[in-house]
């Protein structure tokens, strides 16, 4: 009797502790598996690859997705409150000509067309959030309406043609180098740090997630969920407009074309990266490694000389793969 007991009560423990090892490995992969994606898409292409790893290449994916990632940020904190932005592509159009126009050789110091694009992507960030604030109107309404207007404001500004013509200065944002790293670089790491700190270590951040977890009960907490949405809006506005100064400084050209499609990425980015489309849910690090996924992607499949309409194939592929499994783990809770 005692040896059958024995047998069952270490039976029992071999299940705890088989359990308790499941549970710590669902915990980890729920945790970090973007981070594990990441790093397996890396290893797998630096050996299908030997240029993958080179700085030189490493240096370009970064620099390749530093508009969308600084993008992405703006996006993901939106998507944490529960809401959407489709107008971040337009207004990169819109920023695009306005700052080309001030950002002449001879004319305006450096300054003037950065503070003029910074202006126009926060005020219309601000016109988004306070109509989904203010007018209760759904912000995919909101910010499609913008989307529209935008890119029209862009066209009728710029009579639908390229403004070129920069200054050296205002060329160096988007091209030059500081300490051998590219300025877009540069930028971006500021913007991570600055956004990851609003958003895990203010209190701006903790009403943001508070918002998207349940927004009834943050009005009864106190929070003033208006007043955060039209500063979300305006500060997602503003790294579009940040965004697309440093895509307007690199190509040397004000597009009113330009941002088209950029939404869908930096959606997509938060998406891969971990941000939940149900609210609540989200980081600034998870986001970056979801735009790494896709620049690191589309860079592979010219490393290995892949069809480029594979790209798009994969990539909503991904997308798809990740609400699912943001959709299971709702589920499991």
């Amino acid at each position: 009797m005692d040896v059958n007991k024995s047998v069952q009560e270490n039976k029992a423990l071999g299940a705890q502790a088989q359990k308790k090892y499941k549970d710590l490995a669902m915990n980890i992969i729920r945790k970090y598996g973007i981070f594990l994606i990441f790093i397996a898409m890396c290893i797998v292409l630096s050996m299908l690859s030997p240029s993958f790893l080179k700085i030189r290449n490493l240096t370009i994916v970064v620099r390749q997705i530093s508009i969308i990632a600084i993008v992405a940020m703006g996006v993901t904190m939106v998507i944490i409150t529960g809401g959407i932005d489709l107008a971040s592509g337009s207004v990169i159009a819109l920023v695009s000509v306005m700052t080309a126009k001030f950002a002449h050789p001879n004319t305006y110091p450096v300054f003037v067309p950065v503070l003029v694009g910074l202006a126009i992507g926060s005020f219309t960030g601000m016109i988004s959030g306070t109509i989904v604030a203010k007018g209760k109107i759904p912000p995919f309404i909101a910010t499609l309406g913008m989307m529209t207007a935008a890119r029209g404001a862009a066209l009728l500004i710029s009579d639908g043609k390229p403004i070129g013509d920069f200054s050296k200065e205002f060329e160096y944002i988007g091209g030059g180098h500081f300490l051998n790293v590219p300025v877009p670089i540069l930028i971006l790491i500021g913007v991570i740090i600055l956004t990851h700190i609003l958003l895990s270590s203010t209190k701006f951040g903790k009403y943001i997630y508070a918002i998207g977890g349940n927004e009834n009960a943050a009005v009864v907490s106190g929070v003033n969920v208006d007043k955060v949405k039209i500063m979300l809006f305006t500060y997602a506005g503003l790294l579009s407009a940040l965004a697309s100064i440093i895509m307007t400084s690199r190509i040397s050209s004000g597009q009113p074309g330009a941002g088209q499609g950029f939404e869908l990425d930096a959606i997509a980015s938060a998406v891969i990266g971990g941000t939940s489309l149900n609210g609540g849910i989200g980081t600034i690090p998870g986001t970056i490694v979801g735009a790494l996924i896709i620049g690191v992607l589309n860079n592979g499949f010219d490393l290995l000389g892949i069809n480029p309409y594979w790209q798009p194939i994969v990539k909503g592929a991904i997308i798809v793969g990740a609400v699912l499994l943001d959709e299971r783990k709702n589920r499991s809770k």
